[in-house]
């Protein structure tokens, strides 16, 4: 089979589990024929594939049928033009959270020596990305789970700016719990799906994303309380809280920042127009 040929028929199998099944073929043939770039494809469109490229694909692809989604196939994911390593145990970067990383880069600009804690690590995609496109910027990453801290150093080393983070293992502000150490920017990506939605979402989600990263409570909020009301102390004056919020969270997180007494309180669309991103200041 050629290249094409592999494209039109396997974005045509995959269109029943998949928004985006021609990328998906792309970047599985990416894999199989040797981590090469996506262009190579495009300009080889005729190339037919040896039987050891080609059994490899439809390796790759069968994996892709039953669910599994591309990042933990291919074991990485692009965000904010950075290539993070991924696997199953942390969070898939997103594209909606660019627009938080975005908003942060733009409200520090011009700053110096600037300190920020990222509650919840993941991949390491908003740490690493803060701390390298903030150019004074010094970032603390925690997490509760060791997968995630682990990926996120490799990540922060491939991208490097490994010797601007430090990660530790930290259940919310646990690790700092008593200690005179504040922030000027505390930012979380927090678990914010309801528990009576988990059962809903998309199978490559629900069954492959760690469900500890996803689930936020009966009400999809329990983390915002959580950390806006404990983040008081660790915060500077002035200082910025943010977070990336639910589709339809923006307006409940808002009042949980202004009753612990966050001021200029302000959303942000991401690029489907979605209230995204909400953003408050410690007075």
């Amino acid at each position: 089979m050629t290249i094409r040929d592999i494209i039109i028929k396997y974005s045509e199998v995959l269109k029943e589990i998949s928004d985006t099944p021609r990328l998906d073929v792309e970047i599985l043939l990416q894999k199989a024929l040797g981590d090469i770039d996506r262009i190579y494809i495009h300009v080889n469109i005729n190339k037919h594939l040896s039987k050891e490229e080609e059994e490899k694909f439809l390796e790759l692809v069968e994996d892709r049928i039953k669910g599994r989604p591309v990042a933990y196939i291919v074991g990485k994911r692009e965000f904010m033009g950075l290539d993070f390593e991924v696997k199953e145990g942390v969070l898939i970067p997103r594209p909606d959270t660019e627009t938080l990383v975005e908003e942060i880069i733009e409200l520090c600009k011009n700053k110096k020596d600037i300190s920020i804690l990222d509650i919840g690590t993941g991949s390491g995609a908003i740490t690493v990305s803060l701390a390298k496109y903030i150019e004074n910027a010094k970032v603390t990453s925690f997490d509760i789970e060791d997968i995630p801290l682990e990926v996120g150093k490799i990540n922060a080393i491939n991208s490097g700016v490994d010797n601007k983070i430090d990660f530790v293992k930290s259940d919310l502000f646990s690790s700092i719990e008593g200690k005179n150490i504040k922030f000027d920017v505390i930012v979380s990506n927090p678990p914010y799906i309801p528990k009576k939605d988990m059962d809903t979402l998309h199978t490559q989600v629900k069954d492959y994303e760690p469900y500890n990263a996803l689930e936020g409570g009966d009400d999809g909020l329990d983390f915002y309380r959580d950390i806006t009301q404990q983040s008081k102390q660790y915060i500077v004056e002035n200082g910025i809280l943010a977070y990336e919020v639910g589709h339809d969270q923006a307006e409940e997180v808002s009042e949980i920042m202004r009753e612990n007494g966050y001021a200029k309180i302000y959303t942000k669309k991401d690029i489907q127009g979605i209230e995204r991103v909400v953003i408050g200041f410690k007075l």
